[in-house]
């Protein structure tokens, strides 16, 4: 069983933390794909729209007679044959999400944290939390942690009640390529998007907890 330091906010080293096997222990590169490619579609917003035989500019009337002109016959101005015309089977409005099994999905997230471990872009600290709602001092938090890129920051927030978090969240907002979510929300694109991911202690402990639970289910239900 792997271990990694704890450090605090100025880089001390203060303990470790045991990773587990069933967590950090093997990479599924396919399944990684599978699950960024899932999030991208569902974030996409489809409102492309283009306009059919019924939605362009014109009358309706016909243009001349079916028969006697010598044209070819003709219903409408509007007609997709013509010049400023609707369009046929052009794309509508539409949502991109799909179903995305919810074991592929936590599998996705055991690899994203066990590549961020092998890597060695994976910190974890005592606490995120500052002494003051200060950018600058975030910054330069970070910066003592190695984070000199992008940076992810997971920590256990509660979205309901900003003021247990208030310091963190008014602190890292305004941070180019920063982003900080909840531990429940963190998603494998997260992890794999920024160059490093900071947990806090509790953050961690509880994701590990919750993903080594998924897999002894798991594991229980094929022996059955």
């Amino acid at each position: 069983m792997a271990k990694i330091d704890v450090l605090d906010i100025t880089g001390k080293k203060v303990g470790s933390l045991e990773l587990a096997d069933e967590v950090f222990g093997t990479i599924n590169e396919d399944l990684l794909w599978e699950a960024v490619t899932h999030y991208r579609a569902a974030q996409r917003a489809g409102t492309h729209a283009t306009k059919n035989k019924k939605l362009v500019s014109g009358a309706g009337k016909k243009l001349w007679k079916q028969k006697g002109t010598g044209r070819a016959r003709v219903g409408s101005i509007r007609s997709p044959l013509w010049r400023h015309g609707g369009t046929v089977h052009g794309p509508q409005p539409r949502s991109y999400d799909y179903q995305f099994p919810r074991k592929k999905l936590l599998g996705a997230l055991r690899s994203a944290l066990a590549t961020k471990f092998a890597d060695g872009k994976l910190t974890v600290v005592e606490s995120l939390e500052v002494l003051s709602p200060k950018t600058q001092e975030m910054r330069k938090a970070l910066d003592t942690l190695g984070a000199d890129k992008t940076s992810l920051l997971v920590a256990n927030l509660n979205p309901e009640n900003r003021q247990h978090s208030r310091n963190l969240w008014l602190s890292s907002r305004n941070l180019d390529g920063v982003e900080l979510v909840a531990g429940h929300e963190v998603h494998p694109y997260h992890l794999l998007r920024y160059d490093r991911a900071i947990f806090s202690r509790p953050a961690i402990e509880k994701l590990q907890d919750s993903l080594k639970r998924t897999v002894s289910r798991r594991q229980k239900a094929e022996v059955a």
